[in-house]
């Protein structure tokens, strides 16, 4: 057993009403498996995309689980239901905007929707909350991006040391970090 926890979070209605069968969620495990050496345990959860249960579900991963890192998917697009950035802004301590910017960044290389994606990142404690798309194409991407600066972030906010596969992906630190 280890004590990395990263909270997998799937927000959606119908995958969480059993409708079908939630993709995006594994997709993320799958990466995060490709890119990290470090043993770490996936709390994965699937919830409706309902803001109060959004939010409800980060607290707990990242107070009670004590999940360093939570990756959230879907629910970040223009619709009416689409209230994944609105529930991490509401229980973080600290935006962290950058990470949306270089999403929305990459995925304009692919599609020009891209600019009503509305992914978000903050940190909760010592918990880093990143928000991505709901497809694993994207997801992909998306992590592909931002990734590199992910184990830093959770080394500044005092949480687990997280060891990538270089041949995968290289984690930045500074030097002397």
């Amino acid at each position: 057993m280890t004590d990395i926890k990263i909270g997998i979070l799937t927000a959606s209605d119908r995958a969480s009403a059993g409708v079908y069968e939630d993709i995006s969620g594994p997709a993320i495990i799958d990466t995060l498996n490709d890119y990290l050496r470090s043993v770490w345990q996936p709390v994965y959860r699937v919830i409706p995309d309902d803001r109060t249960v959004v939010e409800q579900n980060l607290i707990e991963l990242a107070d009670r689980e004590g999940c360093c890192l939570i990756v959230t998917t879907g629910g970040t697009g223009p619709a009416p239901r689409d209230l994944v950035p609105e529930a991490t802004h509401a229980v973080c301590d600290k935006m962290m905007p950058g990470f949306g910017e270089l999403m929305r960044q990459v995925s304009l290389h692919y599609v020009p929707t891209a600019i009503l994606s509305r992914q978000t990142a903050g940190i909760r404690g010592h918990c880093l909350i990143v928000n991505l798309p709901g497809k694993p194409k994207s997801i992909r991407e998306c992590l592909d991006a931002v990734f590199p600066a992910v184990p830093y972030c959770i080394d500044l906010i005092e949480g687990p040391y997280l060891e990538t596969d270089e041949t995968v992906i290289k984690a930045f630190r500074p030097k002397g970090a």
